[in-house]
């Protein structure tokens, strides 16, 4: 048997879930389509991984290719790597970067092979991050804090622009391979309109391996005009890399 209570219940667990994930997606949000693409039904395919190299340190990973259908209609491509900083066990320092091209229309216009010709927006990002992380009963919770200074290229024209952003997390095991995780986030300006957007998720995750798993979930995105409802499917790999640069992992 598993080492947690509810193995016996994951049926009902995973019912549940669904059960959110439906509320979710037929939120009122969904109904009040302002803008083109707007009802439309988007995804997320994302990779992210922790590459533990010493006791201290680690290389943040991460590409997303993010579209405004499920399978075709290309909306962004976001690439960020970051340092890691270990100060504490659950206490983690990040300085990092992040590769942005966007194409804001809802416009799927064929490039002949090229496919990012037309797009509108590319943007080089730097970010400082703080996460801190910490378990109660089987429930964890992770907050990150982070902020970000954006150089946007929008048709030629250049445009710097500051950002905090603020996500609160919770894993629940519901066996020994099978967990639900919820986070929020908001994304506050620090210029002009304080507002940006909040981030809301729910998904089923399913670990793979020891250091690998996978999350299927939903994400509604709230902009101060739109509302965006996209499926994720992410998969998280975080090797530990100790051995191979010679440091040995601390138990």
């Amino acid at each position: 048997m598993g080492r947690y209570p509810f193995k016996k219940n994951i049926a009902n667990s995973a019912g549940l879930v669904l059960t959110l994930l439906t509320l979710l997606v037929s939120g009122p949000g969904s109904l009040n389509a302002q803008e083109t693409g707007e009802e439309e039904l988007g995804a997320w395919y994302m990779y992210f991984g922790m590459n533990r190299f010493a006791e201290r340190w680690s290389l943040h990973t991460e590409a997303q290719w993010r579209l405004y259908e499920v399978d075709r209609n290309f909306n962004q491509l976001l690439l960020r790597t970051g340092i890691n900083y270990h100060i504490d066990k659950g206490v983690i320092a990040t300085l990092g970067y992040a590769y942005i091209d966007t194409d804001p229309t809802f416009e799927d216009i064929p490039t002949q092979g090229v496919p990012f010709a037309g797009n509108q927006i590319s943007e080089n990002r730097i970010f400082q991050q703080f996460i801190l992380t910490n378990k109660v009963w089987e429930f964890s919770f992770e907050h990150r804090y982070r902020l970000e200074q954006r150089f946007i290229n929008n048709q030629g024209e250049n445009d710097t622009r500051h950002r905090a952003r603020y996500r609160l997390q919770l894993t629940l095991p519901l066996t020994d391979t099978f967990f639900i995780n919820f986070y929020d986030e908001i994304f506050i300006n620090l210029q002009d309109n304080l507002f940006d957007q909040n981030r809301l998720y729910a998904a089923l995750g399913v670990r793979i391996t020891e250091n690998s798993s996978i999350q299927i979930g939903y994400l509604k995105n709230h902009f101060r005009t739109t509302n965006f409802d996209r499926l994720q499917l992410a998969l998280f790999y975080n090797p530990d890399l100790r051995n191979i640069f010679g440091k040995q992992p601390v138990n």
